[in-house]
């Protein structure tokens, strides 16, 4: 695992424009920023809130293994949908990806992301015990 206070980024668009690191190691946690279906500063799987989870996710888990830590260290998984239908969605991507981990998770519907195609946002906390 990184020292703490070590910063994780991953090249994205926002994070070089607003001046954030994708993941800060704290200790023994990893803390990743909010991570949605953006590569290459293109937002993928426009209108598909299931493929944008999962795009979300593993964005956030590169993060967490580039820091040293693994799924199976994730503790807590915040998300935010624009889209009440979307919820469905995050939740059949979530399980696949941590149905075997279950770390706790918030749900919150939000009015809008930085892209209005973005259909969700995640952001994910590790722990090293």
């Amino acid at each position: 695992m990184r020292r703490s206070g070590d910063r994780v980024f991953s090249g994205g668009v926002w994070e070089e424009r607003y001046g954030y690191a994708r993941a800060v190691v704290a200790g023994p946690r990893v803390v990743v920023s909010g991570c949605t279906a953006t590569v290459d500063g293109e937002v993928q799987h426009v209108g598909d809130a299931y493929q944008q989870t999962l795009t979300a996710i593993d964005i956030a888990l590169r993060a967490v293994q580039a820091a040293g830590l693994g799924a199976e260290d994730v503790v807590m998984v915040r998300y935010y949908v624009v889209d009440d239908r979307a919820y469905d969605e995050f939740g059949r991507a979530f399980f696949e990806v941590f149905g075997k981990v279950r770390p706790a998770c918030t749900g919150v519907r939000v009015a809008g992301l930085v892209d209005p195609r973005m259909l969700v946002e995640v952001e994910i906390e590790a722990y090293k015990a």
